[in-house]
């Protein structure tokens, strides 16, 4: 029996093309219509067994890579340990500014090299060079503040540049030196030099002065020219020319760029005294400056190119320090160094007082003092306006610098300012009758090289007010200072006589009327001063440490001596028993000792920490002078008895009668007595 598997084979291989199927007997559907569906079914089975086939060979060749990618081992190492920072010898300190160049801070002295540079401070500053990009076209920015490297050495054969206060005797000695600085800037290229006078009454032997010595000056410089041998072009070729002008109230100009001597001496002789007493001392250099700026740049061979020095001879603050900042750009723009031949500021104070001495001998020659300003010699005052105890003045001293406008612009510009004072002797006090006619009155000089440590900020308002900012030190200090005058217990009353109770407390109460008004003011500056006693350790500047250090003892030397001379008295008031039934005189006298309050006792101890601090930590300075003479006087009181007789006896008349004096015999012939020249009033300076 044959299979139906192989029949049906068999049937299907005797059919020839376009024959019909016959249906199979064994087929239990042998209905034609399925016939027909069978070959259908088979063709779309194939074909979706195919693309699955297809799908899944795609799929497994794209995870091959992937596959094997994953198969390769992964090494992951960690690190558990802390690194520790080393520690570093006490000899090593680490800064956070980072520095380009590198310098010395020695503790070996000659083993090693020494930071040098041209001004001393504690702490070793090097400005850092900037590396910036070229832009065409840019517009130059000239920085408002200068930074000058710094070290705790001072380079003795560096060319210093810009200096703030060398103090001088006399005019010749700034000449001297203003001479050296004119020989170096021929040698560099040929050189204007501007003289600058002011026309004030006070500046009139100066000027006499410098007229005198004009030849001297030029002959020294080698360039003495007769007039009348320079003409037209020729006048390019000279190493040097001089121009003259003068200020007061406005500016005139004497000479413009002359070689010629002669010239010279008759443009300073021809300056007249101007009686407005206003002085335009920074109108004066800015125009100068305006007009001789195009000769800083000159490259043609008829007009070679020049530098320019501005010297200015004044012995004031100048009445329009408002043009300072404008002055400061235009100098430093076109790199024109100002010198000064100036007189020094007051410590501390703006004005000061003049011997005035009428220069025409047909007037009176007796000495006059007349008010002028010359200081302060900060941006804003940094001392306290208090008088001392038992004093009625306070003591004009030497600050060690110039006024604050003129100074900055010496320092800003490369120039110098000459402190000019014919009294100047380091170490001793000067009283008004020992004072040089035309010369301010100065109690007190100190050594310029200790005064190197304690210069002024030179640098623009509001960058003065963002380090006031900054440290609340300093902020206090010079809000303390802007307070009016404080008298500390002027002329105190000390002695009181017992003749009664009832008048004796009287006299008590009447005495207490003084601490009471003073008392207030005194602690109003305390309270200000105490805003900024935590910063104070902060505090890095020399001069700032020895202002808040000073103004905190003195104003509380004075807070002390107030409150416990109003204790006294109102001891006294409750009753004070003599020792010796006689006596009936109570004295108050100073002490050391304070026995009223342990209080005072402990702020006392405080004034004198602080006044004491100054003492030894700014020896030969202004503020280490003022704290000696505050720790001079005690602190305390004390009350002493003894007795006032209060019935004297009586002066027995003469034998005449009377006590008139017998009239002295009459002279026939009297003597003539010369009549005195008359006396004419100071000019306004």
């Amino acid at each position: 029996m044959t299979s139906p598997l192989i029949v049906q084979t068999d049937l299907q291989d005797h059919i020839e093309i376009g024959d019909a199927v016959p249906p199979s007997p064994l087929d239990p559907a042998s209905a034609p219509p399925a016939a027909e569906e069978a070959p259908l079914l088979h063709g779309a089975l194939a074909m979706l067994v195919s693309f699955c086939a297809h799908v899944v060979a795609f799929i497994v060749l794209a995870l091959v890579p992937l596959v094997r990618h994953w198969s390769d081992p992964v090494t992951v190492v960690v690190d558990n340990r802390v690194e520790e920072e080393p520690e570093l010898p006490e000899a090593f300190a680490v800064s956070e500014q980072i520095e380009e160049e590198i310098g010395a801070l020695s503790t070996e002295e000659q083993a090693e090299a020494l930071a040098l540079a041209p001004e001393v401070s504690p702490v070793s500053l090097v400005p850092t060079e900037m590396e910036l990009d070229p832009v065409v076209d840019a517009q130059i920015e000239v920085a408002s503040e200068m930074v000058t490297p710094t070290s705790p050495h001072f380079h003795e054969s560096l060319r210093v540049r810009g200096g703030a206060g060398h103090g001088v005797t006399g005019v010749a000695g700034a000449i001297d030196r203003l001479t050296q600085e004119i020989i170096l800037s021929m040698e560099e290229r040929p050189t204007i030099v501007v003289w600058i006078f002011d026309q004030s009454a006070s500046l009139y032997r100066q000027r006499k002065w410098l007229h005198q010595r004009v030849k001297r000056i030029y002959t020294e410089l080698g360039v003495l020219r007769e007039s009348g041998h320079l003409t037209g072009v020729e006048r390019f070729k000279e190493p040097l020319l001089t121009s003259v002008l003068s200020f007061g109230q406005e500016v005139h100009w004497h000479a413009d760029r002359t070689a010629d001597v002669n010239e010279i001496e008759r443009a300073i002789a021809a300056i007249q005294l101007d009686p407005s007493g206003v002085e335009r001392v920074f109108t004066a250099i800015y125009l100068a400056a305006k007009k001789y700026q195009r000769y800083r740049f000159r490259t043609k061979e008829v007009e070679p190119r020049r530098n320019v020095m501005l010297i200015v001879f004044t012995d004031e603050a100048g009445n329009d320090t408002e043009g300072l900042e404008e002055t400061v750009k235009l100098c430093r723009r076109y790199a024109m160094p100002v010198y000064v031949v100036g007189a020094p500021a007051p410590f501390g104070r703006r004005v000061t007082k003049m011997k005035w001495v009428d220069p025409d001998p047909r007037y009176s020659q007796q000495p006059q003092w007349v008010q002028i300003e010359q200081g302060p010699e900060s941006l804003r005052p940094e001392r306290l306006k208090l008088y001392f105890s038992g004093d009625q003045s306070d003591p004009i001293i030497d600050s060690g610098f110039g006024p604050f406008a003129l100074t900055r612009l010496c320092v800003e510009t490369g120039g110098i300012f000459f402190t000019v004072h014919a009294n100047r002797q380091i170490g001793r006090s000067v009283s008004r009758r020992e004072t040089t006619p035309f010369s301010s009155h100065f109690e007190r000089f100190f050594d310029p090289e200790v005064m190197k440590r304690y210069q002024p900020d030179y640098v623009p308002a509001e960058v003065y007010l963002k380090r006031l900012r900054q440290n609340r030190a300093r902020a206090a200090l010079v809000q303390a200072a802007k307070l009016s005058w404080v008298t500390p217990l002027q002329s105190p009353r000390l002695r009181f006589v017992k003749r009664d109770e009832a008048t004796f407390a009287r006299e008590i109460t009447e005495a207490q009327k003084g601490p009471a008004k003073l008392e207030p003011q005194v602690e109003a500056i305390y309270a200000v001063l105490k805003e900024g006693e935590s910063d104070r350790a902060k505090e890095e500047s020399p001069r700032w440490q020895a202002g808040y250090d000073l103004a905190m003892g003195r104003t509380l030397a004075i807070l002390v001596r107030t409150q416990s001379y109003n204790a006294m008295l109102a001891k006294a008031k409750r009753g004070l028993k003599f020792q010796n039934p006689r006596n009936n005189t109570w004295t108050l006298r100073p002490s050391d000792e304070i026995t009223v309050s342990t209080k005072l006792k402990g702020a006392a101890k405080k004034a004198r920490a602080y006044l004491q601090r100054v003492v030894n930590e700014h020896p030969g300075t202004p503020w280490a002078y003022l704290a000696e003479k505050e720790l001079a006087v005690p602190l305390g009181w004390t009350w002493t008895e003894s007795y006032t007789n209060l019935n004297p006896p009586r002066r027995r008349p003469s034998a005449g009668g009377n006590n008139n004096r017998p009239r002295p015999p009459r002279n026939p012939q009297p003597r003539r007595i010369p009549r005195p020249p008359p006396k004419r009033k100071p000019p306004k300076v």
